[in-house]
């Protein structure tokens, strides 16, 4: 392995290999079918991630927004190119992308201070301002329509005790389908911002990982996202925490009222579609009862 990865580090030029570990986490991905690895080069450190699972257009995708972010000095991984001026290639059946090392860490959740949810809140409207100027479409992978066809098509599979589920599901889908407003401002938006997916340093955002479900959609259902993921502490809501967030993010961008209008609608929303993406894993889990 050490022996393919110093070939690795060669043509991209980043010097002899002094250690080969497992990404940190973070780094680690959260794919099945990626490999993610992290290699010192004694002068500094790289990601190399091999991915098998990704179709190339969704890989061109995903470098060309980190780029264009890095551009514009959003703290998201950058990606390196090789001797040949290539950000990607295919090593083994696999695609292999190296980034620069970012050196932070991601925090447990449930110890972040106010300080850090604030600069978390920040780096998210930073997001939101930046990709404003991205111009390449990305379809929209979090719509109502996308997540209550998904749900749609697991229902029939899940299993008998998951009932009383299915029915508050049910609810929830009809009530949102004909609540839910979609003329809100939208642009870049990560799409699945946890506690996993940013690196600190003291109290500053030094990272911000995961983008590769980026794409284009309403800003409010990536700031509910957000709230659910670093505001809802022991089974309830944690209004500092939320307070926290929401005034890092308006540091950058002001919500609007029909934003605000539509903010509870949206938290019900983030909360059916990672609800959904959960049950899609024991649907597909071998040997998972009917």
């Amino acid at each position: 392995e050490k022996q393919a990865i110093a070939a690795i580090a060669d043509d991209y030029g980043l010097g002899r290999v002094v250690s080969v570990g497992p990404a940190p986490l973070g780094w680690s991905g959260r794919m099945n079918h990626q490999l993610n690895l992290l290699v010192d080069f004694g002068r500094g450190k790289s990601i190399l991630r091999f991915d098998e699972g990704r179709g190339e257009l969704d890989v061109k995708r995903e470098i060309d927004l980190l780029l264009y972010l890095r551009k514009h000095s959003f703290p998201c991984p950058q990606p390196l190119a090789d001797r040949k001026s290539r950000h990607y290639r295919d090593v083994g059946g696999a695609c292999l992308i190296a980034y620069k090392h970012i050196d932070g860490r991601a925090p447990r959740v449930e110890r972040l201070t106010l300080a850090q949810i604030e600069s978390v809140g920040r780096a998210l409207a930073d997001l939101h301002v930046i990709g404003k100027g991205y111009k390449k479409g990305v379809e929209n992978r979090f719509s109502f329509e996308r997540v209550a066809e998904q749900y749609g098509e697991i229902r029939g599979q899940l299993p008998a005790y998951f009932k009383k589920i299915t029915r508050t599901l049910d609810e929830e889908v009809e009530y949102l389908g004909s609540y839910l407003e979609g003329k809100l401002p939208k642009g870049v938006i990560h799409g699945d911002l946890r506690g996993e997916s940013v690196l600190l340093k003291g109290d500053k955002v030094v990272g911000i990982l995961d983008l590769e479900a980026g794409c284009r959609g309403k800003f409010i259902f990536d700031l509910a996202t957000a709230v659910n993921a670093f505001c809802f502490a022991e089974g309830k809501y944690d209004l500092k925490r939320f307070e926290a967030l929401i005034a890092g993010y308006e540091a950058a961008r002001t919500l609007s009222l029909a934003e605000w209008d539509a903010f509870p609608n949206e938290l019900r929303f983030s909360a059916l579609r990672l609800t959904v993406s959960r049950l899609r894993d024991v649907v597909s889990l071998p040997g998972a009862e009917r």
